[in-house]
């Protein structure tokens, strides 16, 4: 095989002939991308995936393409590669993780899978960002997280995040995105029904969800009561595990994952409603997180299948229209819900459940936001790089809401928008639906 050059020239990777595991002894036995090797030779370098990837149209780099970053990963278990190769840590490092390479694979590359394998591996040899483990760590500690989305919440409520954003750098963005969280619409409570013909539903609060963006899971509550679903709590549950998934982190992810799957096997609930795209893709994806594991493998394949969406909750039921609201509107498809849980039609239908609403096409809305987790404040450069692109689509449509289902792309979204002078706003589309029942209600 022709080893493709780390030094950013730009190139087709040629196919090896044989798979990496014909004959020749594993560089890295025992690492977690070894374990993924069946997902690597799958992989037959077609390219259909280099116009699906946002860091390789940005940077037109084939080694910032999915394609290009497998053939590194084959070559960490062939030995040609080191794992402390500055080139190989670069190239992985500005991954997304967006998986929209996977929609566009005709071989069914469980590239997922194989880019958390591989950080999982690379980070063996190197430690984690610090301010990555310091996000990692506020995460997955109850007390830090209840006082870090505490502290935020109060920030939120005040003027400064607005007017520190039109600061310069990360500190400005980091301001724009609190500045974005939460909804942009006031409504008032209104009464919901309490029968629950289509069962129970627990909700998977989010730690940015319940602790920036309140007001919508107050609203995915109500709006799964309209549409027939009784909402349970689901007490001691946890993060979910995704950033630190994500970051390498697998064994602290596991043990998240370990307490959300007691904590919803406890509630009794028929389905486990997700209004966080990157949650529903992780939390649907326990089982193998926990594939090696025998004695949670099970349990967690159980509560992976009850994981919906909240738009697949309320398009199954319909859902029911409300009172008219005449806006002009575009969506965007976060990418762990359109390429990691392939989930594309609900979300569409609960904006068409509301009256008057004018639903804008928009163009790339596939296409990832940059946000990714943590990814804009560790690969700053190339997420902006990301997201001018989706700025100037949005720009087009002219319209007053750009409406996505994950709380990252909601305040990266939202922190362009506020950045750059737009009058247009991010917001959730279940706080639009439940914005038109509370005008049915008056």
């Amino acid at each position: 095989m022709t080893l493709l050059p780390l030094d950013g020239m730009r190139g087709l990777v040629e196919p090896d002939p044989v798979p990496a595991d014909a004959g020749r002894p594993c560089a890295l036995p025992g690492s977690p991308l070894a374990g993924e090797l069946p997902g690597i030779n799958a992989c037959v370098h077609c390219g259909f995936c280099l116009q699906a990837c946002p860091t390789y149209l940005a940077l037109e780099d084939e080694n910032d393409s999915p394609r290009g970053r497998i053939f590194l990963m084959r070559s960490l278990l062939e030995g040609t590669v080191a794992p402390d190769d500055a080139s190989m840590q670069t190239h992985i490092g500005r991954c997304l993780g967006c998986r929209a390479c996977e929609t566009a694979c005709p071989s069914g590359v469980p590239y997922g899978h194989l880019l958390e394998a591989t950080i999982a591996t690379l980070s063996q040899s190197r430690r984690i960002p610090f301010i990555a483990r310091l996000i990692l760590a506020v995460f997955a500690n109850r007390i830090l997280l209840s006082i870090a989305m505490f502290g935020s919440r109060l920030v939120a409520a005040t003027p400064l995040p607005t007017l520190l954003s039109r600061i310069g750098g990360r500190s400005g963005f980091a301001m724009a995105m609190l500045a974005s969280a939460g909804s942009p619409l006031e409504r008032d409570p209104y009464s919901t029904p309490v029968g629950g013909e289509r069962g129970k539903a627990a909700l998977l609060e989010g730690c940015v969800m319940e602790g920036l963006f309140t007001d919508t899971n107050r609203a995915t509550e109500r709006v799964l009561r309209v549409n027939g679903y009784a909402t349970i709590p689901a007490k001691g549950q946890r993060c979910c595990g995704a950033l630190h998934a994500h970051a390498g982190d697998l064994e602290k992810a596991r043990m998240l994952a370990r307490g959300n799957i007691e904590a919803f096997e406890r509630s009794g609930a028929d389905v486990i409603a997700v209004n966080s795209a990157g949650c529903g893709a992780m939390m649907k994806d326990y089982e193998h997180l926990l594939k090696d594991d025998p004695n949670w493998r099970e349990r967690a394949a159980a509560v992976a299948g009850r994981v919906r969406d909240v738009s697949e909750l309320l398009a199954a039921a319909g859902p029911v229209p409300g009172a008219a609201l005449p806006l002009r509107v575009s969506y965007d498809a976060p990418c762990h819900l359109l390429h990691g849980q392939r989930v594309s039609l609900p979300p569409l239908a609960v904006l068409a459940a509301i009256p008057q609403l004018e639903l804008v096409p928009l163009r790339d809305s596939d296409q990832c936001c940059g946000s990714a987790g943590i990814f804009n404040l560790i690969e700053p450069e190339t997420s902006d790089l990301v997201l001018s692109a989706k700025l100037a689509n949005i720009a087009e449509t002219g319209a007053q809401f750009i409406a996505t289902g994950n709380p990252g792309c909601l305040m990266q979204i939202g922190a362009g928008l506020l950045r750059s002078r737009s009058r247009t706003r991010a917001i959730h589309p279940v706080d639009l639906l439940d914005a038109s029942y509370a005008m049915a209600k008056q």
